[in-house]
């Protein structure tokens, strides 16, 4: 199987292949606080739904009390109870 220019560069400097093809990194610590990096903005904020823009993919983020913690053009950071991720392409 032929691997792209991404794959090869991702397996050369030992990084996630999908952090170069420009999609986001989601971390998500316990249920409270969630991390996403290479982020393209907030979409859509309230309470009980985020939606963050991560290039070819929306991320869609359910759960209840969110706050915007800290943002910044890498990395989003939100913390309130979260139900679930979907992603919509």
């Amino acid at each position: 199987m032929k691997r792209t220019l991404p794959e090869r560069a991702a397996a050369a400097f030992n990084l996630p292949a999908d952090l170069l093809a420009g999609l986001p990194k989601i971390e998500v610590t316990g249920l409270r606080e969630t991390l996403i990096e290479n982020h393209r903005g907030i979409l859509r904020f309230g309470a009980e739904e985020v939606v963050v823009g991560g290039g070819t993919v929306n991320l869609v983020l359910r759960g209840d009390g969110f706050i915007l913690r800290a943002m910044n053009a890498r990395e989003l950071r939100l913390e309130g109870l979260l139900f679930g991720i979907d992603i919509q392409y």
